[in-house]
Protein backbone atom coordinates (compact mmCIF):
# COMPACT_ATOMS: atom_id res chain seq x y z
CA UNK A 1 0.00 0.00 0.00
CA UNK A 2 0.98 3.61 -0.46
CA UNK A 3 2.16 5.47 2.63
CA UNK A 4 -0.65 6.05 5.13
CA UNK A 5 -1.01 8.90 7.62
CA UNK A 6 -0.01 8.03 11.18
CA UNK A 7 -3.65 8.10 12.26
CA UNK A 8 -4.49 5.33 9.74
CA UNK A 9 -1.50 3.09 10.34
CA UNK A 10 -3.61 0.05 11.34
CA UNK A 11 -4.95 -0.12 7.78
CA UNK A 12 -1.58 -1.46 6.66
CA UNK A 13 -2.82 -4.91 7.67
CA UNK A 14 -4.99 -6.65 5.07
CA UNK A 15 -7.36 -8.40 7.43
CA UNK A 16 -8.03 -5.19 9.33
CA UNK A 17 -8.70 -3.35 6.05
CA UNK A 18 -11.23 -6.00 5.05
CA UNK A 19 -12.83 -5.80 8.46
CA UNK A 20 -13.16 -2.02 8.25
CA UNK A 21 -14.48 -1.97 4.69
CA UNK A 22 -17.33 -4.30 5.59
CA UNK A 23 -18.01 -2.82 9.01
CA UNK A 24 -18.65 0.73 7.88
CA UNK A 25 -21.68 -0.28 5.79
CA UNK A 26 -23.04 -2.62 8.43
CA UNK A 27 -22.68 -0.06 11.20
CA UNK A 28 -24.54 2.61 9.24
CA UNK A 29 -27.38 0.11 8.80
CA UNK A 30 -27.31 -0.74 12.51
CA UNK A 31 -27.67 2.90 13.54
CA UNK A 32 -30.44 3.39 11.00
CA UNK A 33 -32.32 0.50 12.59
CA UNK A 34 -31.74 1.76 16.14
CA UNK A 35 -33.12 5.20 15.34
CA UNK A 36 -36.06 3.85 13.34
CA UNK A 37 -36.87 1.34 16.07
CA UNK A 38 -36.92 4.03 18.78
CA UNK A 39 -39.12 6.27 16.67
CA UNK A 40 -41.49 3.40 15.84
CA UNK A 41 -41.84 2.46 19.52
CA UNK A 42 -42.58 6.05 20.46
CA UNK A 43 -45.03 6.44 17.54
CA UNK A 44 -46.93 3.27 18.49
CA UNK A 45 -47.06 3.92 22.24
CA UNK A 46 -46.29 7.59 22.95
CA UNK A 47 -44.79 6.57 26.31
CA UNK A 48 -41.35 7.45 27.63
CA UNK A 49 -41.29 4.31 29.77
CA UNK A 50 -41.57 2.17 26.62
CA UNK A 51 -38.40 3.75 25.22
CA UNK A 52 -36.55 2.79 28.37
CA UNK A 53 -37.99 -0.71 28.28
CA UNK A 54 -36.92 -1.13 24.64
CA UNK A 55 -33.36 -0.14 25.48
CA UNK A 56 -33.46 -2.53 28.43
CA UNK A 57 -34.56 -5.45 26.23
CA UNK A 58 -31.85 -4.69 23.68
CA UNK A 59 -28.94 -4.42 26.09
CA UNK A 60 -29.71 -6.45 29.22
CA UNK A 61 -28.75 -9.74 27.48
CA UNK A 62 -25.23 -8.33 27.14
CA UNK A 63 -25.04 -7.83 30.89
CA UNK A 64 -26.33 -11.33 31.62
CA UNK A 65 -24.67 -13.33 28.84
CA UNK A 66 -21.46 -11.42 28.05
CA UNK A 67 -19.35 -13.62 30.38
CA UNK A 68 -20.52 -16.67 28.44
CA UNK A 69 -19.74 -14.78 25.21
CA UNK A 70 -16.24 -14.05 26.51
CA UNK A 71 -15.72 -17.71 27.36
CA UNK A 72 -16.73 -18.65 23.80
CA UNK A 73 -14.49 -15.91 22.35
CA UNK A 74 -11.47 -17.37 24.18
CA UNK A 75 -12.18 -20.85 22.78
CA UNK A 76 -13.71 -20.40 19.29
CA UNK A 77 -11.86 -18.82 16.32
CA UNK A 78 -12.99 -15.20 16.27
CA UNK A 79 -13.81 -15.13 12.54
CA UNK A 80 -16.14 -18.11 12.88
CA UNK A 81 -17.83 -16.50 15.88
CA UNK A 82 -18.33 -13.18 14.05
CA UNK A 83 -19.71 -14.89 10.94
CA UNK A 84 -22.29 -16.64 13.08
CA UNK A 85 -23.41 -13.50 14.90
CA UNK A 86 -23.62 -11.47 11.68
CA UNK A 87 -25.82 -14.05 9.95
CA UNK A 88 -28.16 -14.17 12.96
CA UNK A 89 -28.39 -10.36 13.16
CA UNK A 90 -29.08 -10.13 9.42
CA UNK A 91 -31.91 -12.65 9.72
CA UNK A 92 -33.50 -10.71 12.58
CA UNK A 93 -33.37 -7.48 10.56
CA UNK A 94 -35.01 -9.13 7.54
CA UNK A 95 -37.85 -10.47 9.70
CA UNK A 96 -38.41 -7.07 11.31
CA UNK A 97 -38.45 -5.39 7.89
CA UNK A 98 -40.98 -7.89 6.55
CA UNK A 99 -43.32 -7.42 9.51
CA UNK A 100 -43.13 -3.63 9.29
CA UNK A 101 -43.48 -3.32 5.52
CA UNK A 102 -46.52 -5.61 5.52
CA UNK A 103 -48.10 -3.59 8.38
CA UNK A 104 -48.18 -6.67 10.61
CA UNK A 105 -45.72 -5.35 13.20
CA UNK A 106 -46.85 -5.22 16.81
CA UNK A 107 -45.12 -3.76 19.82
CA UNK A 108 -44.24 -7.22 21.14
CA UNK A 109 -42.45 -7.97 17.85
CA UNK A 110 -40.20 -4.97 18.48
CA UNK A 111 -39.39 -6.01 22.03
CA UNK A 112 -38.69 -9.61 21.02
CA UNK A 113 -36.46 -8.48 18.15
CA UNK A 114 -34.50 -6.19 20.48
CA UNK A 115 -34.09 -9.01 23.01
CA UNK A 116 -32.81 -11.52 20.44
CA UNK A 117 -30.42 -8.98 18.94
CA UNK A 118 -29.12 -8.31 22.44
CA UNK A 119 -28.39 -12.02 22.90
CA UNK A 120 -26.49 -11.97 19.60
CA UNK A 121 -24.46 -8.94 20.68
CA UNK A 122 -23.49 -10.66 23.93
CA UNK A 123 -21.37 -13.04 21.82
CA UNK A 124 -20.48 -10.60 19.05
CA UNK A 125 -18.90 -7.90 21.22
CA UNK A 126 -16.20 -9.97 22.99
CA UNK A 127 -15.57 -11.75 19.70
CA UNK A 128 -14.80 -8.40 18.06
CA UNK A 129 -12.40 -7.42 20.84
CA UNK A 130 -10.43 -10.65 20.45
CA UNK A 131 -10.55 -10.35 16.66
CA UNK A 132 -9.07 -6.83 16.54
CA UNK A 133 -6.28 -7.79 18.95
CA UNK A 134 -5.43 -10.76 16.72
CA UNK A 135 -5.26 -8.96 13.37
CA UNK A 136 -3.28 -5.92 14.59
CA UNK A 137 0.06 -6.01 16.47
CA UNK A 138 0.17 -4.63 20.00
CA UNK A 139 2.11 -1.52 18.91
CA UNK A 140 -0.83 -0.45 16.73
CA UNK A 141 -3.62 -1.68 19.00
CA UNK A 142 -4.58 1.77 20.32
CA UNK A 143 -4.82 3.04 16.75
CA UNK A 144 -6.96 0.06 15.72
CA UNK A 145 -9.31 0.53 18.69
CA UNK A 146 -9.63 4.24 17.90
CA UNK A 147 -10.25 3.60 14.20
CA UNK A 148 -12.87 1.02 15.07
CA UNK A 149 -14.52 3.58 17.33
CA UNK A 150 -14.27 6.09 14.49
CA UNK A 151 -16.22 3.73 12.24
CA UNK A 152 -18.89 3.26 14.88
CA UNK A 153 -19.26 6.97 15.40
CA UNK A 154 -19.02 7.84 11.72
CA UNK A 155 -21.94 5.48 11.22
CA UNK A 156 -23.60 7.14 14.20
CA UNK A 157 -23.59 10.37 12.21
CA UNK A 158 -24.71 8.97 8.86
CA UNK A 159 -27.15 6.37 10.22
CA UNK A 160 -29.43 8.65 12.26
CA UNK A 161 -29.36 11.32 9.56
CA UNK A 162 -30.41 8.81 6.89
CA UNK A 163 -32.96 7.23 9.21
CA UNK A 164 -34.51 10.60 10.00
CA UNK A 165 -35.06 11.21 6.28
CA UNK A 166 -36.19 7.67 5.41
CA UNK A 167 -38.62 7.41 8.33
CA UNK A 168 -40.24 10.67 7.28
CA UNK A 169 -40.40 9.72 3.57
CA UNK A 170 -40.94 5.93 3.33
CA UNK A 171 -41.32 4.68 6.91
CA UNK A 172 -39.34 2.60 9.39
CA UNK A 173 -39.57 -0.69 7.48
CA UNK A 174 -37.10 0.33 4.78
CA UNK A 175 -34.55 1.27 7.44
CA UNK A 176 -34.80 -2.28 8.79
CA UNK A 177 -34.47 -3.74 5.27
CA UNK A 178 -31.38 -1.67 4.41
CA UNK A 179 -29.79 -2.72 7.67
CA UNK A 180 -30.34 -6.38 6.79
CA UNK A 181 -28.71 -5.88 3.38
CA UNK A 182 -25.74 -4.06 4.95
CA UNK A 183 -24.68 -7.21 6.83
CA UNK A 184 -23.65 -8.76 3.51
CA UNK A 185 -20.67 -6.39 3.36
CA UNK A 186 -19.16 -7.47 6.67
CA UNK A 187 -19.89 -11.15 5.98
CA UNK A 188 -18.11 -10.86 2.64
CA UNK A 189 -15.10 -9.18 4.26
CA UNK A 190 -14.80 -11.90 6.91
CA UNK A 191 -14.96 -14.65 4.28
CA UNK A 192 -12.17 -12.97 2.26
CA UNK A 193 -9.70 -12.95 5.17
CA UNK A 194 -6.86 -15.39 5.68
CA UNK A 195 -5.30 -16.41 9.01
CA UNK A 196 -2.38 -18.60 10.06
CA UNK A 197 -3.28 -21.78 11.95
CA UNK A 198 -4.26 -21.25 15.57
CA UNK A 199 -1.96 -22.63 18.29
CA UNK A 200 -3.06 -25.79 20.03
CA UNK A 201 -5.76 -25.26 22.65
CA UNK A 202 -4.81 -25.38 26.30
CA UNK A 203 -5.76 -28.25 28.55
CA UNK A 204 -9.57 -28.24 28.80
CA UNK A 205 -11.15 -26.89 31.98
CA UNK A 206 -14.70 -26.70 33.17
CA UNK A 207 -16.67 -23.73 31.84
CA UNK A 208 -17.54 -22.61 35.36
CA UNK A 209 -13.88 -22.54 36.37
CA UNK A 210 -12.86 -20.56 33.30
CA UNK A 211 -15.62 -18.03 33.93
CA UNK A 212 -14.55 -17.69 37.56
CA UNK A 213 -10.92 -17.13 36.47
CA UNK A 214 -11.98 -14.19 34.30
CA UNK A 215 -13.89 -12.48 37.13
CA UNK A 216 -11.07 -13.21 39.58
CA UNK A 217 -8.53 -11.63 37.23
CA UNK A 218 -10.56 -8.41 37.12
CA UNK A 219 -11.22 -8.41 40.87
CA UNK A 220 -7.56 -8.69 41.85
CA UNK A 221 -6.23 -6.28 39.20
CA UNK A 222 -6.92 -2.85 40.65
CA UNK A 223 -6.28 -0.72 37.52
CA UNK A 224 -8.59 -2.83 35.34
CA UNK A 225 -11.20 -3.01 38.08
CA UNK A 226 -11.17 0.78 38.56
CA UNK A 227 -11.45 1.51 34.84
CA UNK A 228 -14.32 -0.94 34.41
CA UNK A 229 -16.17 0.41 37.44
CA UNK A 230 -16.00 3.99 36.13
CA UNK A 231 -17.12 2.89 32.67
CA UNK A 232 -20.06 0.96 34.11
CA UNK A 233 -21.24 3.87 36.25
CA UNK A 234 -20.98 6.34 33.37
CA UNK A 235 -22.94 3.94 31.15
CA UNK A 236 -25.58 3.64 33.85
CA UNK A 237 -25.89 7.36 34.52
CA UNK A 238 -24.72 9.11 31.37
CA UNK A 239 -25.97 7.20 28.34
CA UNK A 240 -29.77 7.25 28.97
CA UNK A 241 -29.93 10.63 27.23
CA UNK A 242 -30.12 8.71 23.94
CA UNK A 243 -33.14 6.75 25.15
CA UNK A 244 -34.96 9.99 25.97
CA UNK A 245 -33.94 11.84 22.81
CA UNK A 246 -37.30 11.32 21.02
CA UNK A 247 -38.92 13.20 23.90
CA UNK A 248 -36.46 16.08 23.63
CA UNK A 249 -37.02 16.23 19.87
CA UNK A 250 -40.82 16.13 20.06
CA UNK A 251 -41.65 17.94 23.32
CA UNK A 252 -38.71 20.17 24.26
CA UNK A 253 -37.75 21.35 20.75
CA UNK A 254 -41.18 20.73 19.13
CA UNK A 255 -39.59 18.94 16.17
CA UNK A 256 -40.02 15.70 14.22
CA UNK A 257 -38.02 12.58 13.40
CA UNK A 258 -35.57 14.83 11.54
CA UNK A 259 -34.88 16.79 14.73
CA UNK A 260 -34.31 13.47 16.48
CA UNK A 261 -31.88 12.40 13.76
CA UNK A 262 -30.08 15.75 13.93
CA UNK A 263 -29.51 15.52 17.68
CA UNK A 264 -28.35 11.91 17.55
CA UNK A 265 -26.16 12.64 14.53
CA UNK A 266 -24.62 15.63 16.32
CA UNK A 267 -23.71 13.45 19.27
CA UNK A 268 -22.19 11.02 16.80
CA UNK A 269 -20.13 13.81 15.22
CA UNK A 270 -18.65 14.61 18.61
CA UNK A 271 -17.90 10.95 19.21
CA UNK A 272 -16.18 10.72 15.81
CA UNK A 273 -13.99 13.69 16.71
CA UNK A 274 -13.08 11.99 19.99
CA UNK A 275 -12.16 8.74 18.28
CA UNK A 276 -10.04 10.52 15.66
CA UNK A 277 -8.29 12.42 18.44
CA UNK A 278 -7.21 9.13 20.00
CA UNK A 279 -6.29 7.63 16.62
CA UNK A 280 -3.85 10.49 16.01
CA UNK A 281 -2.02 9.88 19.29
CA UNK A 282 1.28 7.99 18.85
CA UNK A 283 1.21 6.37 22.33
CA UNK A 284 -1.03 5.70 25.31
CA UNK A 285 0.76 7.92 27.83
CA UNK A 286 -1.61 10.32 29.54
CA UNK A 287 -4.75 8.30 28.83
CA UNK A 288 -5.52 8.02 32.53
CA UNK A 289 -5.81 11.78 32.83
CA UNK A 290 -7.87 11.91 29.63
CA UNK A 291 -10.33 9.42 31.11
CA UNK A 292 -10.74 11.48 34.28
CA UNK A 293 -11.18 14.77 32.41
CA UNK A 294 -13.65 13.23 29.97
CA UNK A 295 -15.82 11.91 32.80
CA UNK A 296 -15.98 15.39 34.35
CA UNK A 297 -16.83 17.11 31.07
CA UNK A 298 -19.46 14.48 30.26
CA UNK A 299 -21.33 15.29 33.47
CA UNK A 300 -21.14 19.04 32.87
CA UNK A 301 -22.30 18.82 29.25
CA UNK A 302 -25.26 16.58 30.17
CA UNK A 303 -26.39 19.07 32.79
CA UNK A 304 -26.10 21.90 30.28
CA UNK A 305 -28.10 19.96 27.69
CA UNK A 306 -30.81 19.13 30.23
CA UNK A 307 -31.45 22.79 30.98
CA UNK A 308 -31.11 24.08 27.40
CA UNK A 309 -34.31 25.03 25.59
CA UNK A 310 -32.66 26.32 22.42
CA UNK A 311 -31.68 23.93 19.64
CA UNK A 312 -28.72 26.10 18.62
CA UNK A 313 -27.26 25.68 22.14
CA UNK A 314 -28.14 22.01 22.52
CA UNK A 315 -26.30 21.03 19.32
CA UNK A 316 -22.78 22.01 20.58
CA UNK A 317 -23.59 20.45 23.94
CA UNK A 318 -24.45 17.19 22.18
CA UNK A 319 -21.13 17.44 20.34
CA UNK A 320 -19.35 17.65 23.70
CA UNK A 321 -21.38 14.77 25.14
CA UNK A 322 -20.43 12.55 22.21
CA UNK A 323 -16.78 13.61 22.30
CA UNK A 324 -16.22 13.06 26.01
CA UNK A 325 -18.02 9.73 26.23
CA UNK A 326 -16.14 8.36 23.22
CA UNK A 327 -12.76 9.43 24.62
CA UNK A 328 -13.58 7.83 27.96
CA UNK A 329 -14.85 4.61 26.39
CA UNK A 330 -12.13 4.16 23.75
CA UNK A 331 -9.29 5.12 26.10
CA UNK A 332 -10.57 2.60 28.66
CA UNK A 333 -10.81 -0.06 25.95
CA UNK A 334 -7.24 0.64 24.86
CA UNK A 335 -5.71 0.51 28.32
CA UNK A 336 -7.52 -2.69 29.28
CA UNK A 337 -6.62 -4.38 25.98
CA UNK A 338 -2.95 -3.52 26.58
CA UNK A 339 -2.98 -4.67 30.20
CA UNK A 340 -4.79 -7.99 29.88
CA UNK A 341 -2.92 -11.22 28.93
CA UNK A 342 -4.04 -12.86 25.68
CA UNK A 343 -5.33 -15.96 27.48
CA UNK A 344 -7.87 -13.84 29.39
CA UNK A 345 -8.72 -11.33 26.66
CA UNK A 346 -12.14 -12.65 25.69
CA UNK A 347 -13.34 -13.06 29.26
CA UNK A 348 -12.04 -9.71 30.49
CA UNK A 349 -13.38 -7.87 27.44
CA UNK A 350 -16.74 -9.53 27.99
CA UNK A 351 -16.81 -7.82 31.39
CA UNK A 352 -15.94 -4.61 29.55
CA UNK A 353 -19.00 -5.26 27.37
CA UNK A 354 -21.08 -5.79 30.53
CA UNK A 355 -20.01 -2.38 31.81
CA UNK A 356 -20.15 -0.54 28.49
CA UNK A 357 -23.31 -2.05 27.01
CA UNK A 358 -24.85 -4.06 29.84
CA UNK A 359 -25.24 -1.21 32.35
CA UNK A 360 -26.87 1.05 29.76
CA UNK A 361 -30.21 -0.84 29.68
CA UNK A 362 -30.57 -0.57 33.44
CA UNK A 363 -29.92 3.15 33.12
CA UNK A 364 -32.30 3.40 30.17
CA UNK A 365 -35.07 1.61 32.04
CA UNK A 366 -34.62 3.78 35.13
CA UNK A 367 -34.44 6.91 32.96
CA UNK A 368 -37.68 6.00 31.20
CA UNK A 369 -39.46 5.47 34.53
CA UNK A 370 -38.03 8.67 36.03
CA UNK A 371 -38.85 10.68 32.92
CA UNK A 372 -42.45 9.55 33.20
CA UNK A 373 -42.64 11.23 36.63
CA UNK A 374 -39.97 13.95 36.58
CA UNK A 375 -39.70 14.74 32.88
CA UNK A 376 -36.82 14.03 30.49
CA UNK A 377 -34.76 17.21 31.22
CA UNK A 378 -34.59 16.67 34.99
CA UNK A 379 -33.79 12.97 34.50
CA UNK A 380 -30.80 13.80 32.26
CA UNK A 381 -29.62 16.46 34.74
CA UNK A 382 -29.64 13.91 37.58
CA UNK A 383 -27.55 11.57 35.43
CA UNK A 384 -25.07 14.37 34.75
CA UNK A 385 -24.67 15.04 38.47
CA UNK A 386 -24.01 11.34 39.00
CA UNK A 387 -21.28 11.41 36.35
CA UNK A 388 -19.60 14.30 38.15
CA UNK A 389 -19.59 12.34 41.40
CA UNK A 390 -18.10 9.25 39.74
CA UNK A 391 -15.39 11.32 38.06
CA UNK A 392 -14.44 12.87 41.39
CA UNK A 393 -14.13 9.47 43.07
CA UNK A 394 -12.00 8.15 40.19
CA UNK A 395 -9.63 11.11 40.43
CA UNK A 396 -9.21 10.65 44.19
CA UNK A 397 -8.16 6.99 43.79
CA UNK A 398 -6.22 7.37 40.53
CA UNK A 399 -2.83 8.01 42.16
CA UNK A 400 -3.14 4.84 44.22
CA UNK A 401 -2.96 2.48 41.23
CA UNK A 402 -0.86 4.34 38.64
CA UNK A 403 2.26 2.33 39.54
CA UNK A 404 0.38 -0.97 39.33
CA UNK A 405 -0.91 0.01 35.87
CA UNK A 406 2.65 0.66 34.70
CA UNK A 407 3.73 -2.76 35.94
CA UNK A 408 0.89 -4.44 34.05
CA UNK A 409 1.73 -2.62 30.83
CA UNK A 410 5.37 -3.57 31.22
CA UNK A 411 4.49 -7.24 31.86
CA UNK A 412 2.30 -7.54 28.76
CA UNK A 413 4.51 -5.41 26.51
CA UNK A 414 7.93 -6.49 27.67
CA UNK A 415 9.34 -2.95 27.97
CA UNK A 416 9.51 -0.55 30.93
CA UNK A 417 6.45 1.73 31.09
CA UNK A 418 5.79 4.86 33.14
CA UNK A 419 2.02 5.16 33.26
CA UNK A 420 0.36 8.50 33.89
Amino acid sequence: MMALPESLRSLRYRNYRLFCSGQIFSLIGTWMQMVALSWLVYRLTGKAAMLGLMSFCNLIPVFVLAPVGGLVADRVPSRRLLLTTQVVAMSLAFILALLTLTHQVRIWHLFLSALLLGVTNAFDNPGRQVFVARVVPRADLMNAVALNSSMVTGARIAGPALAGILVAVVGEGWCFFLNAVSYLAVIGGLLAMSFPPLPAAAEPQSHARRLAEGFAMVRRTIPIRSLLLLLGLLSLLGTPYGVLMPIFAAQVFHGSSRTFGLLMGTSGAGALAGALTLASRPHFHGLGRWIAASALLLGLSLIGFAYSRALWLSIPLMLLVGYTYMVEMAATNTLIQMMVPDAFRGRVMSIYAMMFLGMAPVGGLLAGLLAHRLGAPLTVAVGGLGCLGCAGAFILHYRNWRYAAGQLLQATGGTPVAFR
